[in-house]
């Protein structure tokens, strides 16, 4: 996918610069065309003749090269690359950026750049949240770049938080995702190497050793889902209740379950790591108060069984969750769709909900079609036509990349 693009790098002056040689070293290995800028700060942190030795070209920090007159054009460089990554992208990079500040060769680049411009943010937690940080990467986004999420981690101060650029190998997979878009315009930037808890399928409560209750769910909305988020980049575990669907993509975590009780372990045990959970499984209100431990025989004309609340998942991870964690619900209706799914939002504190009708032709359980409306905290209802459930993932998925984008800015 980078064979023989043509990628700027703009290396502004953070610790974090140290990561280019090796973010050099792998997009040469990827085949891509290497050019770098670097801002004199950048200088401190890294040696030109590093990174010119890795890229087999020159590397440019200044308009005019030594007395000669002859200078850096960077017009031509903003016009000769495929993609600009500035990395590290500092707070005072993002600020000139941001503002139209054109006082280097870097910035004089971005601002004559006609291609893509992605900026991989590096610097301390407090810096990384600041109102006026957060301000600059609201800009470069409406402008139309695409910001690559730093990381949570150890700081070079010492603190431990959001702020660590995002590793090497992270944005070389951000790169190949970003030339996609030339062949698929369904670009999510957002999900790339987010950790994605899916759950899907039915529980089984079981009643005695052969029998339990359960529900018409297949899992096939939320493997979808699974599928396509992997083939994003996302990092997805499945949490998957009893189905007759193989995995879709081997890079998923699967973890098998039965019961309601055990969906709820296996998805507690990820959710705290979780950027992203989506509860699509059909799991059971109710489980038998007991289960015999032989087959119950069939002996009277009526049978009646003592049932119990499972716990509410949804409602635990919504009071659990965190500001940076979107958490979107599924709710399959029968009368008072929309109230009832925008009472479930308040309720379990989700940031969205995917509405579906079993009154609806093609739609619910067993189909390989779905028609749903996704309902958001806000108020805003999107509502969308029957369609295959492969088809569906992808509308879901757009809604979580701009609600994480939103995030991002605004965290």
């Amino acid at each position: 996918m980078l064979q023989n693009k043509k990628i700027l790098l703009g290396v502004s002056g953070s610790i974090a610069a140290y990561k280019i040689a090796s973010l050099t070293r792998l997009l040469v290995k990827e085949g891509a065309e290497v050019q770098i800028v670097m801002t004199e700060a950048a200088q401190g942190f890294i040696t030109p003749l590093t990174l010119a030795t890795l890229s087999k070209k020159p590397v440019y920090s200044n308009f005019v090269k030594g007395e000669s007159g002859e200078w850096n054009n960077h017009v031509d460089l903003g016009l000769w690359a495929d993609l600009i990554l500035i990395a590290p992208a500092t707070a005072h990079t993002l600020a000139k950026c941001a503002n139209g500040i054109c006082d280097d060769l870097l910035t004089a680049v971005y601002l004559s750049a006609k291609c893509p411009v992605l900026f991989a943010p590096a610097m301390d937690l407090d810096m990384y949240r600041h109102p006026s940080t957060l301000e600059n990467l609201r800009k470069l986004t409406s402008f139309g770049n695409v910001i690559v999420k730093a990381n949570f981690g150890e700081l070079a101060s010492g603190l431990v938080g959001e702020g660590r650029m995002a590793e090497p190998e992270e944005l070389v997979e951000v790169l190949k995702a970003s030339f996609k878009k030339e062949l698929n315009p369904e670009f999510f930037p957002n999900l790339i190497g987010k950790n994605i808890l899916i759950t899907a399928g039915p529980t089984q409560e079981a009643i005695d050793p052969v029998r339990f209750i359960s529900n018409h769910s297949t899992g096939k909305m939320g493997y979808a889902l699974a599928d396509k988020l992997a083939k994003l980049g996302a990092k997805v575990t499945l949490v998957s209740g009893p189905v007759q669907i193989g995995l879709p993509d081997e890079r998923i975590q699967l973890i098998k379950v039965h019961s309601a009780k055990e969906m709820f372990e296996a998805a507690q045990s990820v959710f705290p790591e979780a950027n992203v959970t989506i509860l699509a499984a059909a799991v059971a209100d109710y489980t038998p108060t007991t289960v015999a431990d032989k087959k119950i025989k069939k002996k009277e004309d009526s049978f009646t069984i003592e049932l119990t609340k499972t716990i509410d998942i949804a409602k635990t991870f919504g009071q659990q969750k965190q500001a940076q964690q979107l958490l979107v619900g599924f709710a399959l209706e029968t009368d008072n769709e929309v109230a009832n799914a925008m009472g479930k939002i308040q309720s379990k504190n989700l940031d969205f909900i995917v509405l579906n009708s079993l009154r609806d032709a093609g739609a619910g359980f067993g189909h390989d079609t779905n028609k749903v409306s996704i309902l958001k905290k806000d108020g805003m209802q999107l509502h969308f036509d029957l369609k295959s459930k492969q088809d569906v993932a992808n509308d879901i998925i757009a809604v979580i990349e701009d609600s994480l984008a939103l995030k991002n800015r605004v965290i």
